[in-house]
């Protein structure tokens, strides 16, 4: 029985699941520390990836899930920023950048098991 702390087969998606996580509200914090220090507001954009990195650090099996959903509105802000505000555009696409790889890394224990090589 393999688990968060074994040698599991896609031991690799989930450290690199948990690291984009912690870059995104590390970028979170720096980005909107700079606009609006309040506690709310860095709890609103910063905790929910934090969260959900400790999740997928633990083994939590939803964590993964609820990242890429989340992912999705994070691509989306990102986008809009990027679009709409020259200012931010770095911080925004690198938020863009950060919530595809969280995607894909949620994602990947589920694409190799449904395309990868058939053993036996």
């Amino acid at each position: 029985m393999t688990g968060p702390a074994t040698g599991s087969p896609h031991r690799g998606a989930r450290v690199a699941l948990v690291v984009a996580l912690l870059a995104l509200a590390g970028l979170y914090l720096a980005w909107f520390a700079l606009h609006d220090a309040r506690v709310s507001v860095l709890a609103f954009t910063a905790l929910p990836p934090l969260l959900l990195a400790v999740g997928v650090a633990v083994g939590l099996r939803t964590a993964g899930f609820m990242a890429a959903v989340l992912a999705l509105a994070w691509f989306s802000h990102g986008v809009m920023v990027a679009w709409s505000s020259p200012d931010a555009r770095l911080l925004a696409l690198l938020e863009t950048v950060l919530a595809v790889v969280i995607v894909f890394a949620a994602s990947w224990p589920g694409l190799a098991a449904r395309f990868g090589r058939k053993r036996g």
